[in-house]
């Protein structure tokens, strides 16, 4: 019998192969040799006529062990031992709870049947780690979708509930289990049934791939293609489902593998692996190890409008009660629209039904009396930007916000240090500065102040956790980690603007970099008088010296806002952002005033540029401390900017590109742009030292 992390339990005819590899039971070497070991087991077991892998603790075999990812392969490979199962005299069975993901979901695959929980999820993810399915994925789930299904399913890496994978043919059965029922005894249950029916399934290999025109299947892959903005495992992943269509099992198989071992080495492939495995590091802080964080029930947020009623709704979410402070009965009308409005938005994307959107949104308390949030546990203030108004407001909630409540401040710029100052505990301030819409981005930067005390640190940290969000930990400076970054690159896209380059043919660089959308269509959604008003706040304190661009200045004075205004760099009248003449005449005007001849400036220069400037910058943050390692700042502009992931983040990708080659493109911005962008000090070191900024994480 096996041993080990797989152990054979018979019941009557049927053998259960247990799997119990914490926490979540990744397909090791062991688990593999495990599995191999029990199929042989099984089929010298006389009195055995079927087996059926469950899984110990909260999910089904979640997936390959990454460790091994980029080391040689150590028997017996996956693919084998899915081969081993199908081809089994007697038909193994998967039961599904929790989620069956990549090689976990393979493995399911080589089963000849499929039993869900009703909550399980199922899904092939490796496009996210820059690879594909490589163990039999891409082959099999045409097979039982049809080829459409699978190539949106293997790249988008979505999870497939149980519902929906009984309807596509992936689930045999699926299982409500009642209080006190056991998933294993009804898996068994069905496992028996299908016994005692006599008729043996095809092995899905064996079975016919529906048909498909090549012309719609190429289609498919070019719509993927131009989905993943340069990343190259979702074309390859789409290529490798259509090779169902023209190549038998065995070759397709073969196919499939040889695109896994050309990805899994890429350099994508390490890009997001970094990414992956720094979503895990982020909240691992050694100033917080033994600290336990205060207790959190209730969480009142000041201020309903967009951003306080993402927060509230993420609060919600997560299952805190929460109460909605507003300014009057007007003012709470409209949060109560709008929390109402992001739930109708959940029902039409069918992330709820229809009929919760009420129950959810009246969950949520709004008051206008401040009274009111005496017994909350967290304050997180969502109001307008302005430091007087966050300080006055900090005043009025010190003397109603119970002793021990942890007080957050939800500002994007401003000092922190300043508004717990307005009160007369800075210990128990922190900053949670959420990004918009804060019910759907991820990214938390955690500020702490100079008087932050701890357990307040590790609070804010445990509940950005529980609201599903990435929480990263800095310090206070002007902007914090992201802001900062963004601020530092904004002014140099305006000085490539200003010496030649078109705010169209920066966005066109950036998008073909891998960004989502161009830094100045970004600039017009999020509203031009946001960085307006920061430049005007800190206009006193510029030096003459540096280099300053009047060009987005003087589109906020011809109330050229952006998006909400219908006009910023673009024009939006058609409802698309259009060229202006309007906005190209302001750059010849500008350029003419200061005597600027303009020049092209090709994408690739914009490109390395780009980069250059947020290493640089984000060099600067890890000197000064506000950033402890170089991956929260990859984090950040990864999750809250949308820098590719697949490139890894701006100082894995400085590190990945040579910093003495990245340090050569920051000299040359800074030639370009003047003070303000000398090349940062710890990277010349690094250079001199021949030293990477990893090489720099490590030894501190």
């Amino acid at each position: 019998m096996a041993s080990g992390p797989v152990v054979i339990e018979v019941r009557g005819k049927v053998a259960i192969v247990w799997v119990d590899n914490p926490p979540v039971n990744a397909l090791s070497q062991a688990v593999r040799q495990g599995l191999s070991d029990a199929v042989a087991a099984v089929e010298a077991d006389a009195k055995v006529a079927a087996a059926l892998i469950l899984c110990r603790g909260r999910t089904f075999i979640a997936g390959a062990d990454i460790r091994e990812f980029g080391k040689g392969p150590l028997e017996p490979l996956l693919t084998d031992v899915i081969a081993r199962i199908e081809a089994s005299p007697k038909p193994w069975a998967a039961a599904i709870h929790g989620t069956a993901l990549g090689g976990g979901f393979e493995v399911a695959l080589g089963c000849c049947w499929r039993v869900m929980d009703s909550r399980a999820e199922v899904g092939l993810p490796e496009v996210k780690l820059g690879i594909i399915p490589g163990a039999g994925g891409t082959q099999r789930l045409p097979r039982l979708t049809g080829i459409a299904t699978a190539i949106e399913a293997v790249t988008s890496g979505r999870r497939i509930g149980a519902g929906e994978a009984q309807k596509l043919g992936i689930a045999d059965a699926v299982v409500d289990l009642e209080p006190g029922e056991e998933f294993a005894d009804r898996a068994l249950a069905a496992v028996e049934a299908w016994l005692a029916a006599g008729t043996m399934p095809v092995p899905v290999s064996a079975r016919p791939v529906p048909p498909l025109d090549a012309a719609e299947a190429e289609k498919l892959i070019a719509k993927a293609v131009e989905r993943a903005r340069g990343q190259l495992s979702p074309g390859e992943a789409a290529r490798a489902v259509a090779d169902a269509l023209t190549l038998d099992f065995a070759a397709g198989l073969a196919a499939e593998r040889a695109r896994f071992l050309k990805l899994v080495g890429h350099p994508q492939a390490k890009a997001l692996r970094h990414a992956f495995f720094g979503e895990r590091e982020l909240s691992k802080l050694p100033m917080l190890d033994g600290v336990k964080p205060r207790a959190v029930s209730t969480i009142a947020v000041v201020g309903g409008g967009t951003m306080g009623a993402g927060i509230a709704v993420a609060a919600a979410d997560a299952g805190y009660t929460v109460t909605v402070l507003e300014t009057d009965a007007a003012a709470a009308k409209r949060a109560a629209e709008r929390i109402h409005g992001l739930y109708q938005g959940y029902a039409e994307r069918k992330r709820i039904p229809a009929d919760a959107v009420g129950v959810k949104a009246a969950a949520i308390d709004i008051t206008t009396e401040i009274g009111d949030l005496g017994t909350a546990d967290l304050v997180v203030e969502a109001v307008f930007e302005d430091a007087e108004v966050k300080r006055d407001l900090f005043r009025r909630l010190d003397k109603v916000v119970r002793p021990g409540a942890v007080m957050a401040t939800n500002t994007s710029y401003l000092d922190p240090n300043r508004i717990a100052a307005a009160t007369g505990r800075p210990a128990e301030m922190c900053g949670l500065h959420f990004f918009a819409p804060a019910n759907v981005m991820r990214l938390v930067e955690v500020i702490e102040t100079a008087d932050t005390a701890p357990d307040v640190l590790a609070t804010a940290f445990a509940v950005a956790l529980k609201l599903g969000k990435l929480p990263v930990f800095a310090r206070v400076c002007d902007g914090f980690i992201g802001n900062r970054i963004w601020a530092t690159v904004r002014r140099h896209y305006e000085f490539l603007v200003e010496d030649g380059a078109s705010p169209a043919a920066i966005d066109a660089a950036m998008t073909a970099y891998g960004f989502p959308m161009g830094p100045f269509a970004v600039y017009d959604l999020s509203g031009l008088d946001i960085s307006w008003s920061w430049r005007k706040r800190n206009m006193a304190d510029r030096a003459p010296d540096v280099r300053y661009v009047d060009i987005p200045d003087r589109l906020c004075e011809m109330g050229r806002l952006g998006r909400k205004t219908g006009a910023g760099w673009y024009d939006y009248a058609s409802g698309k952002a259009k060229t202006d003449p309007v906005v190209e005449a302001v750059i010849a005007e500008e350029r003419a005033r200061k005597g600027v001849t303009a020049r092209p400036v090709a994408a690739e220069t914009i490109q390395r540029r780009a980069l250059a400037v947020m290493a640089n910058e984000g060099a600067r943050i890890l000197e000064e401390g506000i950033a402890l390692r170089p991956l929260d700042v990859d984090m950040v502009m990864i999750h809250g900017y949308g820098y590719p992931a697949w490139r890894g983040g701006p100082m894995f990708e400085a590190d990945a590109i040579g910093l003495p080659t990245v340090l050569g493109w920051i000299e040359e911005a800074h030639a370009a742009g003047g003070p303000g962008f000398e090349p940062a000090r710890l990277l010349v070191e690094l250079v001199q030292q021949g030293r990477t900024l990893a090489d720099w994480a490590q030894s501190r």
